[in-house]
């Protein structure tokens, strides 16, 4: 695998994938504005939010980066990046499914072993 050095970091705390296409006219203050009016969010936590366009070979990230916006644009010669469907507006996703996501993989498909929590073993 190739080093890709311009990524979001695998220990973001708050990623968040936007399911429905936008507008990819839209820069920084745009996307910001959307995350603030249609998903009351704030825009300056510090959180990931990615974005697609209608033929879902495009991606955007917009995160608060304590003093400006950082986007992040990622744009596929030829194939799509397989988008979760629509069911809620956000998706909460890890440093490595966002990474996952940005290199082609279908993340709805990749799920570990569930995490168990024992107090005893008897």
């Amino acid at each position: 695998m190739a080093l890709r050095y311009l990524r979001p970091a695998l220990d973001i705390p708050q990623i968040y994938l936007y399911r429905a296409p936008v507008d990819f006219r839209k820069q920084a203050n745009g996307l910001a504005a959307l995350i603030e009016q249609e998903l009351g969010h704030s825009p300056f936590t510090g959180a990931l939010y990615a974005f697609t366009n209608r033929h879902r070979n495009k991606i955007k990230c917009l995160m608060w980066e304590g003093n400006g916006f950082v986007l992040y644009y990622k744009s596929l010669a030829e194939e799509k990046f397989k988008w979760p469907t629509l069911s809620e507006d956000l998706l909460p996703l890890t440093g490595e499914q966002i990474n996952w996501l940005l290199d082609g993989y279908d993340i709805s498909l990749l799920k570990g072993h569930k995490t168990l929590h024992y107090e005893s073993i008897n």
